[in-house]
């Protein structure tokens, strides 16, 4: 069966969003103007899947080759963007402490605007030269939550789409207790390159994610080995803050990030970084200086 794919993507002209298909993309935006004009809405207003029925039945052409645009972080707008840090049992081992795994997730908050899409470069600012990845996966919630149960964690899932938590390293030791300031640099980081809708829990539970850097695997677990799982971390957030449809939470990351090698491996311009998960595809960056 042929995984469904939603792509936000741009050309000259504007911003889109549309279906990826084998011959390239189709363009959306036109199926209901008046309902849909951008996937933020769709997922907002928990449109998903009357969305995906609409496009199904239209039987809509092949609009764009992939080639022809600009693939942009698959939410503009989302009002949360919630990242769980040390969610892998070999990357709790790294910390001092690390003997046993964390009773709770520790919790951070990216801005929008610190992710660049698919395809495009991460940024380097001219403060730091210690730029760092970190391949995660990340899930858009569907469905209004407070106090999740466990048990209904799944069901408040809209989709899932894979990240790059790109870092700053120094700046995230400017503090003594927060991470917010390396965590936020514009476009230090990406989302992409499409959301995948989440039809059954075993397309994230149990699956292997892989990060590569000039194609030499960095890190690589599954998910099944998260210390906190998909329903633990939605319960333990929803607990807090009322979780709303387009919200993304960010689950962490394997060991292996370039700032546990000696000498550390950071990003430089010219590298690329890929992002893989079973059954999401492969999220592509280089790197660029600011200019």
């Amino acid at each position: 069966m042929q995984t469904t794919k939603l792509v936000r993507f741009s050309t000259q002209d504007k911003t889109s969003f549309g279906l990826v298909r084998d011959a390239g993309i189709t363009d959306l935006s036109g199926l209901d103007p008046a309902r849909w004009r951008e996937l933020d809405e769709v997922l907002q207003g928990g449109e998903l899947s009357a969305l995906l029925a609409a496009a199904e039945a239209a039987d809509l052409p092949v609009t764009h080759a992939l080639e022809d645009v600009s693939i942009e972080s698959p939410l503009a707008r989302p009002q949360k963007i919630i990242c769980v840090g040390v969610n892998f049992p070999d990357r709790n081992a790294e910390y001092e402490d690390g003997k046993d795994a964390p009773p709770n997730p520790s919790l951070f908050i990216r801005f929008p605007g610190s992710f660049t899409g698919h395809g495009q470069p991460l940024i380097r600012p001219a403060e730091s030269d210690q730029l760092d990845y970190e391949g995660e996966i990340a899930i858009v919630i569907g469905k209004q939550g407070r106090r999740i149960p466990e048990a209904d964690a799944y069901d408040h899932i809209a989709a899932v789409t894979l990240c790059n938590e790109g870092t700053l390293r120094d700046w995230v030791r400017h503090a003594k207790f927060n991470v917010t300031q390396g965590k936020n640099w514009d476009k230090s980081g990406s989302m992409g390159p499409w959301l995948v809708p989440l039809t059954d829990p075993a397309q994230i539970s149990d699956i292997t994610l892989t990060t590569r850097v000039n194609g030499e695997i960095r890190q690589q677990d599954r998910t099944g080995r998260m210390i906190f799982s998909f329903p633990k971390i939605l319960n333990y957030i929803s607990t807090f803050t009322t979780l709303l449809p387009g919200d993304i939470i960010v689950t962490g990351t394997p060991t292996g990030a370039g700032a546990r090698f000696d000498p550390p491996k950071w990003l430089r311009p010219g590298d690329v970084i890929e992002v893989e998960a079973d059954g999401l595809g492969t999220l592509r960056n280089t790197v660029a200086d600011e200019a």
